[in-house]
């Protein structure tokens, strides 16, 4: 069922959602992308460059983010605007666990033709990943 913009409001919650991430997603995601910094994959270089572990690609976790959006629409067409500022990284130890990347969403404004603003909040370890991490959709 399509989400109608005059059913939505301001505060409108969307479904939170869990996003594990391990080093295997890390490698399937650079094999997608063709990023083969070794950030991603290889943890004695990511720690000589001063980095905590290997980290997740920040173009994933921003990926990893907007499915709130999209799962929540129902159509991944229906976003018309997306962007992020990347605030801290997604560490990955290869533990056989990973991490997992946190994401909450919200309406925060209606605008004109249908469409509205969803404000995005989505953290590793309870720390913000991603700033300003906003959505334009529009709406059935």
């Amino acid at each position: 069922m399509a989400i109608r913009y005059d059913e939505t409001a301001v505060g409108t919650e969307l479904p939170a959602q869990s996003f594990p991430v391990t080093r295997a997603t890390l490698v399937r995601y650079a094999g997608a992308s063709g990023d083969f910094n070794p950030i991603h994959w290889n943890e004695r270089f990511a720690k000589e460059v001063g980095l905590p572990d290997v980290i997740a690609h920040g173009m994933f976790t921003m990926a990893e983010a907007v499915r709130v959006v999209t799962d929540w629409v129902g159509d991944p067409g229906a976003v018309v605007e997306y962007g992020v500022r990347f605030t801290r990284p997604v560490p990955v130890p290869d533990d056989g666990v990973g991490s997992v990347i946190e994401v909450t969403g919200k309406v925060a404004k209606l605008l004109e033709d249908r469409k509205v603003q969803v404000d995005l909040v989505a953290t590793y370890g309870g720390q913000k990943v991603l700033g300003m991490s906003r959505a334009v959709v529009r709406l059935a």
